[in-house]
């Protein structure tokens, strides 16, 4: 992905456990390969002492950090490697894409790149067999790759179908690696490959990934009562309209995980001003991370982390979109408004938890929590 409230009492546990934070060390690019003519996939050579840190769960991704004119730049790539692997991201050129150019057409092999360690809730549970269905479009392909793999590793017994669209077959990312897993797995292993702009042999195969060919697909290739977990990746128009057909099929919501690679086309709820004014309101904003608590008044105007990143630069974040989750930390105390979530599961919101880089101070008193 690039350029890319209250709790309620008895709240539900949260999707995701509380953990270490990842601080960005500088590692070295161990290999680029080139995957179509706009994408790579970039691994990286992690340090005996850093293996830790940098082990990862299939689905998650890493943030990476450089600095571009005195600013600090970061962007969040999905992991594609399977886990136990070398991490690796798969990325794609977005126009004008400040990272994303510098990583398809610049960085090297033995090249120093500072990056966080893997963040991420978009997992699937490795010790549970099943059947998981993933879809996804264009590089959404990234974390579906690694959950793919891994799933299909970790047993004999789990399946995966993947419904997977581009526009052309020269667009297609990982497809040498697609078609090996089809054929290490054939009987556990379905994939179909859907195309905008180029003819298939089968009329089904052709044209956008859009909510009638998902439920046609779905129809013809799924028994969904026996489907155990849907993962959706792509654009935000394809998700929601993936949505919409399990929504209609039955599919209840907690067996439904999504991840956008891009949100950028999608409005968010207006802001009350573009730069808070020096005499407007306030509240008394506690921070707390790494154990380290700091209250300051901060503006109602902007959101948490603009505000409280000049008192606490540490503060964790990276696309700044309410996509990446980076940034998620927990209201123990007071209210807050969350304008956009792309990142957060129902159970989190409903346990607390936001995106600081979306949120706006409410009450007069307000404690976040990064360590929760």
């Amino acid at each position: 992905m690039e350029d890319l409230m209250a709790p309620e009492a008895a709240a539900p546990t949260p999707v995701r456990p509380a953990r270490r934070r990842p601080a960005f060390h500088s590692v070295k690019v161990a290999a680029v390969q080139r995957l179509c003519e706009d994408a790579v996939a970039v691994s990286f050579d992690i340090p005996d002492e850093l293996a830790p840190e940098f082990a990862f769960a299939p689905g998650q991704s890493l943030t990476l950090r450089r600095e571009v004119d005195g600013r600090d730049e970061r962007r969040s790539y999905s992991i594609c490697s399977p886990a136990g692997a070398r991490p690796r991201i798969g990325v794609r050129v977005v126009p004008g894409g400040l990272f994303s150019s510098w990583l398809v057409n610049e960085i090297a092999p033995g090249d120093t790149v500072e990056v966080m360690g893997p963040v991420g809730a978009f997992t699937p549970d490795l010790t549970t067999p099943g059947h998981h269905v993933l879809i996804a479009a264009g590089s959404g392909i990234t974390p579906m790759l690694s959950i793919a793999e891994s799933v299909l590793a970790a047993d004999d017994a789990s399946q995966v179908t993947l419904f997977y669209g581009n526009r052309r077959t020269g667009s297609v990312m990982f497809a040498d690696e697609l078609a090996d897993l089809k054929d290490l797995y054939p009987a556990r292993f379905q994939l179909a490959h859907v195309l905008s702009r180029e003819p298939r042999e089968a009329e089904l195969l052709t044209g956008r990934l859009d909510a009638d060919r998902l439920a046609a697909l779905i129809d013809g290739l799924v028994d969904v009562s026996e489907a155990d977990h849907w993962w959706l990746c792509g654009p935000h128009g394809m998700v929601v309209d993936a949505q919409q057909v399990l929504a209609a099929l039955g599919v209840p919501e907690d067996r439904i995980h999504r991840e956008l690679f891009f949100a950028g086309d999608e409005p968010v709820a207006p802001v009350r001003h573009e730069e808070p004014r020096a005499d407007g309101p306030a509240s008394e904003v506690t921070v707390v991370l790494d154990g380290r608590s700091t209250t300051s008044a901060l503006s109602r105007e902007a959101t948490i982390l603009d505000s409280a990143a000049r008192i606490r630069p540490d503060l964790p974040f990276a696309c700044k979109g309410g996509v990446c989750g980076t940034c998620r930390a927990r209201v123990t105390e007071g209210e807050a408004d969350m304008r956009r979530n792309f990142a957060l599961e129902p159970a989190e919101v409903t346990a607390g938890y936001v995106l600081t880089c979306q949120t706006y101070p409410v009450s007069d008193t307000l404690t976040v929590d990064y360590d929760s």
